[in-house]
């Protein structure tokens, strides 16, 4: 798939910022854990030599689960309790890819979307980074990866219109990020999650970004009354869900910016665990993860888990 630069010229941004709380990835640099492209069924599949596993805790007023100590930690791999070698709390940099879509169904909604990518840059530290594609019948780079909180000329000039590849797009940026060497990653996905044109599945979307342990962050931006509102949210919420990530259904105004607010929260405080998996078979399989912690009333979202490697 062809990746389009529309624009490296960067312009300031001429909007209020919202404050943004200094946050931090807490995320272990493990090695072993490279990332392969296969090329005989076009899915990213991860070294499972060792598996890291990314999760957010919460407890039962919403509030981030401190302190939690690794032997509150089991983690189940298919069923089978696996061992936990590495667990961490560290302070590390992230990369995150948002996707605009600019569809025709998105007609009057690119310059929200748009917005919401501008609160989403503003957070970010010296450290993390960030790049920015479109997504209608074409996929398309708008800002390449860096730490910028300025936000691309090009994309003050995007225009709705085409079908949607959102289910490409997604399965596009995995791919692009799990070759960045940073281990914390997200997509942002500002969609109205109505895919009329993709060659990949929501599944094989889904599972890119699952495998190289990317939690995908879905932004409702569907206009209310839309008739297949429901469905499509359907899609958005299965995609965070499944991979760790958060569901928001507001598309404007102050709720977006409390949103994107503790989405800033929640990739600020992740517990890391890593195990060599018990099951050593490269037959290319879904595993499922399960993690469970040893304390009342949290909320566990981390990823469901991976594609063993392929042997040759």
């Amino acid at each position: 798939m062809t990746i389009v630069d529309a624009s490296k010229k960067l312009l300031p941004v001429y909007a209020v910022r919202p404050l943004f709380q200094a946050f931090s990835i807490l995320v272990v640099f493990l090695a072993g854990s490279s990332l392969l492209l296969a090329q005989d069924d076009d899915e990213i599949r991860i070294d499972s030599s060792v598996v890291v596993v990314n999760a957010s805790i919460k407890t039962a007023d919403g509030r981030n689960a401190s302190g939690l100590k690794r032997e509150q930690f089991k983690i189940f791999e298919d069923g089978v309790e696996q061992k936990v070698e590495y667990f961490s709390a560290e302070q590390t940099p992230f990369a995150a890819v948002i996707l605009l879509d600019t569809s025709g169904s998105m007609e009057e909604r690119v310059g929200m979307a748009r917005a919401a990518a501008i609160r989403f840059l503003d957070g970010l530290r010296d450290s993390d980074s960030a790049a920015i594609y479109r997504f209608d019948s074409k996929i398309e780079l708008v800002q390449a990866f860096s730490n910028s909180r300025d936000i691309a000329e090009a994309a003050f000039d995007l225009k709705a219109d085409g079908m949607t590849k959102m289910n490409d797009a997604i399965y596009q940026a995995a791919v692009d990020l799990s070759k960045r060497d940073e281990k914390r990653r997200a997509i942002i996905v500002l969609s109205d999650g109505q895919d009329t044109m993709s060659s990949r599945s929501a599944d094989k979307a889904l599972k890119a970004a699952m495998s190289a342990d990317i939690a995908i962050y879905t932004i409702d931006m569907s206009p209310v009354g839309d008739a297949k509102r429901v469905q499509n949210q359907g899609a958005l919420k299965n995609l965070a869900e499944k991979s760790g990530g958060t569901f928001v259904s507001t598309p404007g105004g102050a709720a977006m910016r409390d949103a994107f607010e503790k989405i800033v929260d929640d990739l600020g405080v992740q517990y890391t665990l890593g195990y060599s998996p018990l099951n050593t078979k490269k037959d290319g399989k879904w595993r499922v993860i399960e993690l469970r912690v040893a304390k009342p009333n949290l909320t566990i979202r981390t990823r469901k888990g991976y594609n063993a490697e392929k042997g040759k």
